[in-house]
Parts: C-alpha cells; sequence; structure tokens
C-alpha cells in the first residue's frame, strides 16, 4: 500500500482518538456550559443592556473628569485602544463633554443611575447563571449601587493613568498594571454581586481568566477594531461607528461571562483532584500503618 492508501485508512482511526481525547476534557466541558448558559446570548445581552443604560451615564461622569478634555471619546477610545483617526470619530459620535453637562437635569442624572443599577443587575444574573445560584433576594440591590461606584471609580483610574513612555519595559509595566487591576476588580465585582455566596478562593482562577481574556481582548481590538471604526465611519457614517463599538462590547460582555465560566471549571478541576489526592492518602494510611 502507498502511504497515501496508508494515510486514508488511518484517517478514521485518528479522528475517533481525538474524539476520545476531546470527550471529558476541559474544552468539551466549557463548550457544554457556555451552550447552557446561552453564552453568546447573555453577551449579547450584555452588549445591549450596556449601551441603553451604562454609557449614557458614563458620558456624564466622563464630562466631569476635569483630566479628560475628549469625554467619554477618551474613555472610549482608551478602552479600545484606537489610534488617533478612529479617536476622531469617536468623539464625532459621543460629542462634547461641555454639551453633555449643560444637557443633564438632576432629574436625568438619577434616572440614568437607576438605569446603571440595573445593568449591575444584569451582570449579577450572568455571573449567578455561571454558579447555578438562585436570583439573589431584593435587600441585596445596595451592592448593585457598591458595584457601580466601584466601576466609576475603576475606569476613572483606568484612563487616567496611560503609559506615556513608548519605550518597552514601561509598554510592559503598564501592562501588567492593567492586568493587575482588572484582575483585582474583577475578583472583587463576583463577590460583591453574587452577595458571597461564593468563597474568595473560588473566584480567582475566573478573575484571572477574565484579565487575560480583556488583555486578549484589547490586543484584538488595536488590530481590528480600531481601523475598523475608520472604514466603516466612511462606508455607513456614525451609525457604522456604533457598529463598531457595539461590536466591542459583545467581546467584552463574552470575556466578562466566559472568564468566570471558565474559573469555576478551573476551580471545579481543583476540587476533584484535592478530593482524589485526599481519598487516596486516606486509603494508604500512615507511614508504617498496617
Amino acid at each position: 500500500m502507498t502511504r497515501k492508501h496508508v494515510s486514508e485508512v488511518d484517517r478514521p482511526g485518528r479522528v475517533l482518538r481525538v474524539r476520545r481525547r476531546y470527550a471529558g476534557s476541559m474544552v468539551e466541558l466549557a463548550w457544554t456550559r457556555g451552550r447552557e448558559m446561552e453564552l453568546m446570548h447573555r453577551a449579547m445581552g450584555f452588549a445591549a443592556l450596556g449601551f441603553l443604560t451604562l454609557v449614557p451615564l458614563l458620558i456624564v461622569i466622563a464630562a466631569t473628569d476635569p483630566a479628560s478634555g475628549q469625554g467619554f471619546a477618551r474613555w472610549m477610545g482608551q478602552g479600545i485602544g484606537v489610534s488617533a483617526g478612529p479617536q476622531h470619530e469617536l468623539e464625532q459620535l459621543f460629542g462634547r463633554p461641555r454639551q453633555a453637562l449643560q444637557g443633564t437635569t438632576a432629574l436625568g442624572l438619577a434616572a440614568l443611575a437607576v438605569f446603571g443599577l440595573s445593568f449591575g443587575g444584569a451582570v449579577q444574573t450572568g455571573y449567578e447563571r455561571v454558579w447555578d445560584l438562585s436570583a439573589a433576594r431584593w435587600h441585596t440591590m445596595w451592592r448593585h449601587v457598591v458595584w457601580l461606584a466601584g466601576l466609576i471609580v475603576y475606569l476613572v483610574i483606568f484612563v487616567n493613568i496611560p503609559v506615556t513612555s513608548d519605550s518597552l519595559p514601561w509598554k510592559v509595566v503598564g501592562t501588567l498594571g492593567d492586568v493587575v487591576a482588572a484582575y483585582l476588580f474583577v475578583w472583587w465585582s463576583q463577590r460583591v454581586l453574587l452577595a458571597g455566596r461564593v468563597r474568595w478562593s473560588a473566584l480567582a482562577p475566573g478573575a484571572a481568566a477574565t484579565a487575560l481574556g480583556m488583555l486578549g481582548l484589547r490586543v484584538f481590538s488595536q488590530l481590528v477594531f480600531s481601523p475598523l471604526i475608520a472604514s466603516s465611519a466612511v462606508t455607513y457614517g456614525p451609525f457604522g461607528t456604533v457598529l463598531v463599538i457595539q461590536s466591542w462590547l459583545v467581546g467584552v460582555g463574552f470575556v466578562v461571562y466566559g472568564g468566570a465560566l471558565v474559573g469555576r471549571l478551573v476551580h471545579e478541576s481543583r476540587t476533584r483532584r484535592r478530593l482524589r489526592e485526599a481519598t487516596a492518602a486516606a486509603e494508604t494510611g500512615p507511614p508504617g500503618s498496617l
């Protein structure tokens, strides 16, 4: 038989070995859990609700930031990681900070705050779905207020501490700082929104996965979304910029919920391994025992 015929005959065997290796693996479990919790649909809901409820509030908050002369456009550009051209398109879309402040009343600001709290409730529901927890009771809604305040503080710190040097060491330090800050915020966010029903140690893997996922999304955004904003603005006008922002927000939602899901799977895997080790040690007994 020729080498080609041997390869064709062995192909079903290779496929079967790959399937056996895939069955029961962490990848299959993540795929199954993600499909059960409708991960992509939740990410799309995260993007839609975030754009409708959280972004208007952040526009007003960013306008009060004295260090940001460009308002929320600078916040969004910093988060996506856009260059000068796409940044101009974002400024055209969100307008000037002074206009946002002049058009906002006390009643309007209160309404925006209520809408922002509803976004926190949606994120909480996603985390509860990841951990298969029942809905939190109504008297824990104060946690949404605390979380929203923490999110605003985190965003203000993130956008106002950029890496000013172009040298590679400073970029590495700045990137590590962003990852550590994202890790701490997500770790704290899960604990607060889940009302303390999951231990800190169990939430740590999910926070790490989310922080690394956000770093990957930022690199992807600089390579894909940044030039796409400029091209979409030329083709579709301001609506093209909105489409790109929505796509980026879908990516953020996918990373937030997907990172939490991966963290739970890692925690469960570590717990099973420790139980097996404890069972094996108990069956073996102390040294010298019969």
